[in-house]
């Protein structure tokens, strides 16, 4: 464990004082952004995250927002310290970034860092990496490498001692196709870190670098130990998983493996992630750092899911092995644009792994994919271009050992993001949400039912190209301990009144609609954990009443009989459950009048 002994040791009450003025100034800079953006992507569905950084790049506190960015800040930050030398980082710089292979994801993600000075001496950073809605390059899926995806801005200085580049918003202006939102929304980034550099500022003027500093270690420490106790309740031992993602979008139907190796000695963990996929040509890789962050979210949520907030120290417990050149952490110019789908399986596949090992902490598969398509067109009011996302829609969480998955809720990766309120989309967009709902029988059956997907149905007002990619349609998520798998994620195609369910490529889906023409997304569900004959048999009525599963899913796989008014019909269930196993419960018709 590191030690404060070099440091000055504070107090507890202190620290805690500290520690929370820290996450406050994070909590203000996530305001400012969200309140000061352009673009629904940023302030309804939150896709970013805020940070401050010690004077090496250690996390220190992160804001709410996407946990997969934990390690890409980190390292976009220290990434930064490296090409400019501490001796040429000054008061005033805002040094800014969107090379997908230092932040790990893809070129919409900019990253704008700021340095803070107390009394003449460097003692930390602010950073924020937020979600450009279009940074150029193709509206299309079908990229092969990095350069069809959009502008690349190197590490470089956005702003010099107080002075902005004007060259470099020039450049970015000129490159990207809704000039007016990406400034604004560059514009905001820049007054969240700008916050938080006088926010820190202040910190440190109250209680003096020496304590403050002293703090940031004891805090750390403290989430080591934490870590470290937690990770001691994990049996010793060497612990395997593998999953299949579908495709790449260009070789259609061939599986991509995911192979993980987890090592429990102690306290101390080590992920070994030698075995994912080698890079692939379509559009699904991540940067190493994404590659760590599986890992990292991981082994947070086995460890120290609520305990402390996230900061470096709680990952001093955990090793991560793995190589340059797989789909989690690809080499240039390999292709990055959809950089969140696999890692979410990769995550799924690490507490797979180790299932065996703390059943009681074990999830089953959840939808694992976005869910996210983009529209775009020519707006009939004002016949300016637009482009918006329309989600991410929600999925189902698998079930664990005591209770059922959780329903219509984003994917690990997403963290805190939200969608996008149906009543701005339909006041700001020419769309009509027709339908949006629970997807019923999508949750994994189980003695704990894995949580249910969603339905969403959104007609064209006038012609516009929806631009979509989805995953786990094939492989669906997994359910543990005998329960079910889930329903995979799915979309589908309204023309002229007929719908198309039948789209040979999920991956590369560019569909031109007219007005009244529609498309739906369907968010898969998440595997169930046990025997589904084990369930409650009172919940699973309620669950027939409530529109979670039908009555046919009931008897068939369930064998629970209901009768008219939606009880369960003991009678009948026992007749049920006493036909041998395979055999089809599906003799009698429906009893009951609610479906």
């Amino acid at each position: 464990m590191n030690t404060t002994t070099e440091l000055k040791t504070v107090d507890p009450v202190t620290v805690e004082i500290i520690r929370n003025g820290l996450y406050a100034v994070t909590e203000e800079m996530k305001t400012n952004l969200t309140r000061t953006a352009y673009n629904l992507i940023i302030y309804e569905a939150l896709d970013f995250t805020v940070g401050l950084f010690t004077k090496e790049g250690d996390t220190v506190s992160i804001g709410l927002g996407l946990p997969m960015f934990i390690r890409g800040m980190s390292e976009t930050v220290k990434a930064k310290i490296r090409h400019f030398g501490y001796e040429n980082i000054r008061p005033g710089d805002i040094l800014v970034t969107n090379d997908a292979y230092t932040t790990g994801s893809h070129l919409n993600h900019f990253t704008f860092t700021m340095p803070v000075f107390h009394e003449g001496r460097l003692e930390g950073f602010t950073c924020c990496m937020a979600h450009w809605l279009d940074v150029g390059g193709t509206l299309g899926n079908v990229t092969t490498d990095i350069f069809s995806e959009g502008i690349q801005i190197p590490i470089m200085k956005y702003q010099r001692e107080g002075v902005v580049n004007q060259d470099l918003v020039d450049i970015i202006a000129m490159n990207v196709r809704l000039a007016e939102r990406a400034l604004g929304d560059l514009r905001a980034q820049i007054t969240a870190i700008t916050t938080g550099e006088r926010r820190y500022v202040e910190l440190l003027q109250r209680y003096g670098a020496d304590a403050v500093n002293g703090a940031i270690a004891q805090i750390m420490d403290s989430s080591e130990a934490v870590a470290r106790q937690n990770t001691l309740s994990i049996p010793d031992g060497v612990y395997e998983a593998e999953s299949f993602m579908d495709d790449d979008g260009l070789e259609i139907g061939k599986r991509i493996p995911i192979r993980v190796k987890v090592t429990v000695s102690g306290d101390e963990m080590t992920v070994d992630l030698s075995d994912v996929s080698k890079q692939v040509r379509g559009f699904y890789n991540s940067g190493f750092t994404t590659g760590i962050a599986c890992a990292q979210v991981a082994y947070k949520c086995l460890t120290t899911p609520t305990d402390y907030p996230v900061n470096d120290g709680s990952f001093r417990p955990l090793k991560v092995i793995m190589p340059m050149g797989t789909v989690i952490s690809a080499e240039r110019p390999y292709p990055m644009r959809v950089w969140m789908t696999f890692p979410m399986t990769v995550i799924d596949t690490i507490f797979k792994a180790l299932a065996p090992a703390i059943p009681d902490r074990s999830i089953a598969g959840h939808h694992a994919d976005l869910v996210f398509p983009n529209i775009h067109g020519i707006s009939p009011e004002d016949g300016r271009l637009f482009i918006v996302g329309i989600g991410p829609l929600g999925g189902g969480w698998g079930a664990k050992s005591r209770e059922d998955g959780v329903s219509v809720t984003v994917c690990i990766n997403d963290g805190d993001t939200h969608n996008s309120p149906t009543e701005q989309l339909e006041a700001k967009y020419p769309v009509l949400v027709e339908k949006y709902e629970i997807r019923r029988d999508s949750g994994g059956a189980g003695q704990y039912r894995g949580g249910l997907g969603a339905e969403m149905v959104v007609q064209a007002l006038s012609p516009f190209t929806v631009t979509t990619r989805i995953d786990r349609v094939h492989c669906k998520p997994w359910g543990l301990d005998g329960g079910g798998d889930a329903m995979g994620n799915g979309l589908a195609v309204r023309h002229k009144g007929e719908w198309k369910t039948d789209h040979p490529n999920a991956k590369i889906f560019n569909v031109r609609l007219e007005r009244g023409d529609a498309y739906k997304m369907l968010s898969g569900g998440g595997g169930g954990f046990g025997n589904p004959l084990e369930r409650d048999l009172e919940r699973v009525a309620e669950d027939v009443r409530e529109g979670y599963v039908s009555a046919e899913v009931a008897r068939e796989v369930y064998r629970v009989a209901l009768d008219a008014r939606g009880q369960v019909d003991a009678e009948a269930t026992r007749a049920l459950r006493e036909r041998p196993v395979g055999a089809s419960a599906n003799t009698d018709p429906v009893a009951w009048a609610g479906q």
